[in-house]
């Protein structure tokens, strides 16, 4: 194997060959590139989210289309950043009533997080799992007891949280939850029926009734004037102001 021979000292490490930049570059302090809390993850994503512009997008979809990464260490070193306060991220309310995200980075964290001492770090606690939405329960009723009608039509609860959506806009169209149930039972095929999920979705989605036409609303008859007499020549008259007939208002 060869040597390269050199004229200056030799010494161990890494040497830079160093360059000036003039244009598209990042300038990144040493609190970062050297944080001695933060995984190498963690600070390569922070010198990457430093050399964005504002208004790009950091969230965890987009970080693992631009790297190799995977989303659970993706997610892991940006609570690593979070911690260390470089990275705040807060769930708004914008002015159209949307819930959404806003992000802020922070070239230098102020105030500064404590550095802890080197050692062992606790295992990264997992993100609590969204809340599921509330469960339609009378559309969900509805579709649990289709069995009793027909052994059939026996759906999981999976089943049952995708078509109750469907039963609710039977109901909120006026349909009785007995007319709905004989439809969707009514001239089952002979048989075995192997996806019943797919038979009721089908039918909710193609055999749902308009929308009953909204009743017009006819203006009130005006009212009926009493009969009076003539005061004049006693003619029967419909008036609630004048005493006189129009015969006996001419001649007056």
């Amino acid at each position: 194997m060869t040597v390269e021979q050199s004229s200056a000292p030799a010494r161990a490490g890494v040497v830079h060959i160093r360059h000036r930049h003039t244009t598209h570059f990042t300038v990144v302090g040493n609190h970062l590139a050297q944080h001695p809390d933060l995984s190498l993850v963690a600070i390569g994503i922070g010198v990457h989210v430093q050399s964005l512009p504002d208004g790009a997008t950091i969230a965890i979809k987009d970080l693992t289309r631009r790297f190799r990464e995977g989303e659970i260490v993706i997610a892991r070193a940006l609570r690593e950043l979070e911690k260390a306060g470089y990275l705040e991220r807060r769930r708004v309310r914008n002015d159209n009533g949307q819930v959404v995200t806003v992000t802020r980075w922070y070239e230098q964290p102020a105030p500064a997080k404590p550095l802890t001492t080197a050692g062992p770090q606790p295992a990264p606690q997992p993100e609590p799992e969204p809340r599921p939405p509330a469960l339609d329960l009378p559309a969900a009723g509805l579709l649990a007891g289709l069995r009793r009608r027909d052994p059939r039509l026996l759906l999981s609860r999976k089943d049952i949280d995708s078509l109750a959506p469907a039963v609710r806009a039977w109901l909120d169209r006026g349909i009785q939850p007995g007319q709905i149930t004989r439809t969707l039972t009514a001239e089952l095929p002979a048989g075995a029926v192997p996806r019943p999920a797919r038979l009721l979705a089908y039918r909710l989605r193609e055999w749902i009734p308009p929308q009953l036409p909204v009743p017009v609303e006819r203006p009130a008859p005006p009212p009926v004037l009493p009969l009076r007499s003539c005061d004049g020549c006693e003619r029967a008259i419909r008036s609630d102001t004048h005493a006189l007939c129009r015969d006996c208002r001419t001649a007056a």
